[in-house]
């Protein structure tokens, strides 16, 4: 698995529609309805840190691990100019994830898995994640849907605007491998970056039973943006498993 690189230092600014209090609201309910054993959180795939902090923020002791050094600089940065709850940060491929101790919770969100390789690749990092969670610990992930990639991402471009940048976002869609190849181009204070690299989708029943070949049994698959149940046109789904 790649990091994001240049797109890093962009990357809030560009992503600004995420919700990321609505999706730290929902992942805080489902930790308190479903008693972690602890408060030891992983964020996997933690990018610029946002709900990582906010994690934090609600009293979680928080590991924010990411392929991305770029990506954990700019959270570091944060860290520093915004005083508050201690934060591990961990430059780790989560396909070989390796910690010194057991988690109570893990979230994994934003389509990180779909960014991780093919099917067989999500697979290794469920199995990382089911090796350190502690019995009854909590793991939550999302994924882009196949929907997603075959009707919205498909072969367009996007512009993506902001004050200081504009972000062309060109899709190509590879449905013999099952993924979308994005190729970005960024250019800011008239300088030009370019990043490219693949998502890929897979079926949800694959991830429901991958989940329990490694003993997390998964509770609920709702809709990504609504936490309500899926529809055909859904996006992103958002699991929740236990470790049993």
């Amino acid at each position: 698995m790649a990091g994001y690189h240049g797109f890093a230092y962009f990357y809030d600014e560009l992503n600004g529609e995420a919700d990321y209090d609505a999706l730290h609201q929902y992942i805080v309910s489902v930790f308190k309805n479903s008693g972690l054993p602890g408060n030891i959180v992983a964020d996997l795939g933690c990018g610029t840190g946002e709900l990582t902090l906010r994690l934090a923020g609600s009293g979680y002791d928080m590991i924010a691990i990411d392929a991305s050094a770029d990506m954990l600089s700019v959270l570091q940065n944060k860290l520093m100019q915004q005083p508050g709850p201690q934060v591990l940060l961990v430059c780790q491929d989560l396909t070989e994830l390796d910690l010194y101790g057991g988690l109570h919770g893990a979230v994994c969100t934003f389509d990180t898995l779909n960014h991780i390789g093919p099917f067989c690749e999500m697979q290794k990092v469920l199995e990382r994640v089911a090796l350190f969670l502690e019995p009854g610990g909590i793991f939550i992930f999302d994924v882009n849907t196949p929907y997603k990639h075959t009707d919205i991402l498909a072969n367009e471009t996007f512009v993506l605007e902001d004050d200081d940048a504009v972000c062309v976002w060109q899709n190509t869609h590879e449905p013999a491998k099952m993924r979308t190849q994005i190729s970005l181009r960024i250019t800011a204070d008239d300088e030009e970056t370019t990043e490219t690299f693949y998502e890929y989708y897979c079926a949800p029943e694959q991830l429901v039973q991958a989940c329990a070949s490694v003993g997390l049994a998964v509770q609920s698959v709702l809709d990504g943006e609504t936490f309500a149940e899926p529809a055909p046109e859904t996006q992103r789904l958002i699991f929740v498993a236990k470790k049993e």
